[in-house]
């Protein structure tokens, strides 16, 4: 219990975190009462027929995984608490609009193909996370949100204008796991796009005013520079 107090004392925004207790309750609700058993909306388009089935798309899939956890946790440890404050803050609120949607609105996909599992340990996999996981509860896709929030927190880190690697490969992470949700007919394009469009929106929310006040503190710097250094009157003739 000392430790535990320790931690929270010396990380004090972890507090958020408790988040995961209201999280998964509810998505676990929603896996047990919005199955392929129960009345849903299908989510399809004819592009979703249009993109082939590939198990190879399993590995950026799962690492999803370890894409949110790793980004939140180094945000936690050595990024400002504001930093810490705006990455959670639209992830959370991204996952909770999500959530409610599924609620009410419940909806699901019948895409899945048959998989084999003896093909190779990809196709293993995939059958492991078919049996774990439900085809309902898609729209929006948590899965291409969280990547996409988690992107533009890595985006607006300062650590990422020193190193210079972190912005491309974090953008490659995460569009990769937002391809792997299509080709392994986890989700419909549809997910995909409603996802798009809630990042789009939080971010207006969480990141464009701190955009705004830096951009404004940029611009009235520049214009004291350019004060100090303007001749005088009497010079310019």
């Amino acid at each position: 219990m000392k430790a535990v107090k320790n931690f929270f004392s010396k990380y004090r925004q972890s507090w958020v975190l408790l988040y995961v207790l209201i999280y998964f309750p509810w998505f676990f609700w929603l896996e047990k009462h919005v199955t392929v058993g129960t009345p849903f909306t299908n989510i399809h388009i004819a592009l979703d027929d249009m993109i082939p089935f590939c198990e190879y798309f399993i590995v950026p899939y799962l690492f999803w995984f370890i894409y949110v956890a790793g980004s939140v946790a180094y945000f936690l440890f050595k990024r400002p608490k504001k930093e810490f404050y705006r990455m959670t803050g639209l992830l959370f609120t991204g996952m909770t609009i999500c959530l409610t949607i599924c609620t009410l609105f419940p909806n699901g996909q019948t895409m899945r193909p048959p998989v084999n599992p003896d093909k190779n340990i990809f196709s293993w996999l995939i059958v492991a996370l078919y049996k774990t996981d439900t085809s309902t509860n898609v729209f929006p896709s948590i899965h291409v949100f969280a990547s996409l929030g988690v992107n533009l927190a890595w985006w607006n880190c300062p650590v990422s204008q020193k190193h210079k690697w972190i912005r491309p490969v974090s953008t490659l992470t995460a569009v990769s796991i937002c391809l792997s949700t299509v080709f392994l007919k986890q989700h419909s394009v549809l997910d995909g796009l409603a996802a798009i469009v809630l990042t789009i929106v939080l971010y207006f929310f969480f990141y464009q005013p701190e955009f705004t006040r830096a951009s404004a503190k940029a611009a009235r710097e520049r214009t004291k520079e350019r004060a100090k250094t303007k001749k005088p009157l009497w010079l310019q003739k």
